[in-house]
């Protein structure tokens, strides 16, 4: 039986937690800007990225609670770079989870400042934890610095907003995804397993990354399939928008059934990446209920 919906659930509640907390400490000063961090921060979503921090900490026999400053930094920077992705110069999205997303509950600039905010105050919480040794913090903050910046996540999202309308190669699609998605979700992982374990010994650093890449693929696969699929009140977002931006897409690219076929190959490496941790007795049950989760969820 899979546990995956409650450890979804205390992970959404003790995430709340520490989010509320940390935007108290970051913007007590400017209520409105508390307001607009909290909104885009706690108006719903996955927490697919702090779960995955949680797995990999506990696949390496490492406590929950060893990876709280981790997983509350990468929600911080995964909701700010939301908030900025649905900005009218950027995907200008006006639904994000359901709700009106934040440029249109607040303003534009407020959005903006938000979104600055939380990606900040994310290096600021990793940092200020002081269970962690400081050469762990320098290495994680190196780590999701990469992960957020030009060699990942914004890099992705350029190469995303320069091809709308534009052919791409399934090796150029890849790219940007491994960028624009996958380097979040690498950092999620690795960060959870820097939280309890360092250095990392090399047999595990490469198991965790070649899952990570994997799944990291995998989710975008599935979303992809979803713009097509999904409908826009089960997606909490506004379904065939890709299709409507004629942006490249697994669908588009290799048709839907093939993609389906990409999520479920993708879905089996990550599982099969997890051996060598399972040979050292580790814990890695929930890093395989999440890799299925990632290509069967409808949201």
């Amino acid at each position: 039986m899979s546990l995956l919906p409650e450890r979804l659930a205390a992970v959404q509640t003790q995430l709340e937690q520490q989010l509320r907390s940390a935007v108290v400490q970051l913007a007590s000063s400017d209520p409105r800007l508390a307001d607009a961090m909290h909104y885009g921060l706690l108006n719903g979503g996955k927490r697919l990225r702090p779960l995955l921090t949680y797995a990999a900490a506990e696949a390496l026999g490492g406590q929950p609670q060893q990876a709280d400053s981790a997983a509350t930094a990468l929600e911080m920077v995964h909701s700010y770079s939301l908030i900025h992705d649905d900005l009218p110069a950027m995907d200008d999205d006006d639904l994000r989870r359901g709700k009106a997303t934040t440029h249109i509950a607040f303003d534009e600039a407020t959005a903006i400042l938000a979104g600055d905010a939380l990606l900040t105050g994310a290096f600021e919480v990793l940092l200020a934890d002081q269970s962690l040794a400081a050469e762990q913090r320098l290495a994680m903050t190196v780590l999701l610095a990469k992960a957020a910046g030009a060699a990942g996540m914004v890099g992705g999202q350029s190469i995303d907003l320069n091809h709308v309308g534009k052919p791409m190669s399934l090796v150029e699609l890849e790219r940007m995804h491994r960028g624009k998605t996958g380097a979040l979700i690498r950092a999620a992982v690795m960060m959870g397993a820097m939280s309890v374990c360092w250095p990392l010994a090399a047999e595990q650093e490469q198991a965790l990354l070649d899952y990570a890449n994997a799944i990291g693929l995998a989710f975008q696969v599935q979303d992809d399939i979803l713009d097509v699929e999904g409908d826009t009140s089960t997606l909490g977002k506004q379904a065939g928008a890709d299709v409507a931006l004629n942006k490249p897409t697994y669908p588009a690219l290799l048709g839907l059934e093939a993609a389906r076929q990409k999520a479920a190959e993708l879905c089996q490496q990550a599982q099969q990446a997890l051996a060598p941790l399972q040979q050292d007795g580790g814990h890695t049950g929930l890093l395989h209920q999440i890799a299925d989760y990632v290509i069967h969820r409808n949201h």
